[in-house]
């Protein structure tokens, strides 16, 4: 049984192999493998313990799939939020080509009719798909609205509505399933309205009530005001759409490929461990949920093995961005830091905003135990979905998109595998990383202000105020990003913006090859 339960499990190591080459077997002769994202909220790269036994946080399935595949230390989301990082995975183009900002309550789809996303692909090249969880990518709320409706209160940014504003038994269209997912089943978003279920494009339930803003948390985390269906119990999200994951693969068979795409609400504000797992870690609640995320990872492994999908399935595990700033709350209380060695959290520029959790493991493909330091993103898994179904993407589609089969099979490839990376979370900030240079076109990297407390036990300085015009940093000597090089090395400076401004102007991520 693969499930680990959290209560004793403690020994665990990861054995590290160098990448040795495989002999590199024509993948398309073989079984179109099913494929598995398992995408956390909100989780710093050093919020999974890999076989550390000293980690405050004990994972023992995330570090069996990082023990049987393969770690990327490199590895990134492509914006330090939700929303966009999402719809670069699933379209394998930065989000910054076409907006930055996550999509509020009520806000509508981001994507357009023609787009390019993963499980229209793999529909294509004959795979049932299925989205389960966290969608957060907007929705045609025309489509369900009554005539005349007006919001509560609206600003720029948000609306408010009450549950009259909407027929809740029409198609709820724009989601899921108008995206290329054969199947869909979740709440949306946990914190933001609608607080019920979906199925597909049909609300389960009708929301009737105002959702209670401090309803009872265990570690922190408020709901924004809307309709609340009475069904609807957030400490049910996690284990509810894991159930849903595994049971959907138990309808799966092997004469049809699948792609789940299954996104976890969690460890995501609210933080909602249930009872069973309170005092599972040394970092307090959200280390509890953290701990209750790693046992839902492995119902979902025992479900592909119950299945016998084991062998012949690529699972992926990775997160839209780093920890939430409660972070510097559990340094000072925990001395546990979701970043590891780097700086920043969610919404950051600096790597903590973006560094997550990254690992592939594909039985009979991927050398079990293996550790890559090359540096890719999640844009990435597009080309490299695409090179293992045989499908051919046309010079618009995923244009951003790296191939990773060399790597992770370990074929010979030119390193480094990608030229540059663009990473941006706000309108006009961003950073671009070059080699193991990164060059950041504000000082403002931090997006909240970092306290004295944190600067002091990390050892740095604020670079927040500082007259520079922009920051420079060398990974290789400096992960931690605490000394600013922009002012010794000013041509390459110039080089790096020069070669950003060409990426915002339209050139390519990845090179088009036919």
């Amino acid at each position: 049984m693969y499930y680990h339960s959290f209560s004793k499990y403690k020994l665990f190591f990861l054995i590290i192999l160098p990448i040795a080459s495989l002999q590199a077997k024509d993948i398309g002769s073989s079984p179109l493998p099913n494929i598995v994202i398992i995408y956390a909220d909100d989780m710093g790269v050093a919020d999974v313990s890999y076989g550390n036994p000293l980690s405050k946080i004990q994972t023992p399935n995330i570090d069996s799939l990082a023990a049987q595949g393969m770690t990327f230390t490199d590895g990134h989301s492509s914006s330090g939020v939700c929303t966009p990082s999402r719809f670069a995975l699933l379209t394998g183009q930065y989000h910054w080509r076409r907006f930055h900002a996550i999509v509020h309550a009520f806000g509508n789809s981001v994507f357009e009719a023609n787009d390019f996303t993963l499980p229209k692909m793999l529909k294509d090249r004959g795979y049932n798909t299925a989205a389960i969880g966290k969608w957060h990518l907007g929705w045609d709320w025309e489509s369900i609205k009554k005539p005349g409706a007006v919001p509560v209160k609206e600003n720029e940014k948000r609306q408010e509505w009450d549950s009259n504003a909407f027929d809740w038994s029409k198609r709820f269209r724009g989601g899921p399933v108008d995206q290329g997912f054969d199947y869909y089943f979740g709440d949306g978003t946990i914190n933001f309205p609608p607080y019920t279920w979906i199925e597909n494009d049909r609300f389960l339930y009708t929301p009737t009530q105002q959702v209670i803003r401090s309803k009872p948390l265990a570690g922190g985390g408020t709901f924004r005001p809307g309709p609340m269906a009475q069904e609807w119990d957030p400490f049910e999200v996690l284990p509810t759409t894991t159930a849903k994951a595994v049971e959907w693969i138990s309808k799966q068979t092997s004469e049809v490929p699948f792609f789940i795409y299954l996104a976890l609400n969690s460890p995501h504000y609210p933080i909602v461990p249930n009872k069973e797992f309170h005092g599972a870690s040394d970092a307090g609640y959200y280390g509890d949920f953290v701990v209750e995320t790693d046992a839902m990872v492995g119902k979902v492994m025992e479900a592909l093995q119950l299945q016998e999908f084991d062998d012949n399935t690529l699972v992926i595990f990775t997160a839209d961005n780093g920890a939430e700033t409660h972070a510097f709350q559990r340094l000072e209380e925990f001395n546990q830091w979701s970043s590891g060695e780097h700086r920043g959290v969610k919404r950051d520029l600096y790597e903590g905003g973006h560094r997550v959790p990254f690992i592939f493991r594909w039985p009979g493909r991927i050398p079990p135990g293996t550790v890559s330091d090359e540096t890719v993103n999640q844009v990435d898994f597009a080309a490299t979905f695409a090179k293992i179904v045989g499908y051919s993407l046309s010079e618009k589609e995923a244009i951003d998109s790296h191939s990773l089969l060399p790597v992770i099979i370990g074929d010979e490839y030119t390193r480094p595998l990608r030229s540059a990376t663009v990473h941006n979370t706000f309108e006009d900030e961003y950073a671009l990383r070059k080699g193991n240079w990164v060059y950041i076109n504000t000082t403002r990297a931090a997006v909240y202000k970092e306290s004295e407390e944190y600067l002091e036990k990390r050892g740095l300085t604020s670079f927040r105020n500082s007259d520079t015009g922009g920051l420079l940093f060398n990974l290789a000597d400096d992960p931690g990003q605490s000394k600013n090089l922009y002012l010794e090395y000013p041509e390459r400076v110039v080089q790096m913006s020069e070669l950003l401004q060409q990426y915002l102007a339209g050139k390519r991520g990845a090179p088009y090859i036919p």
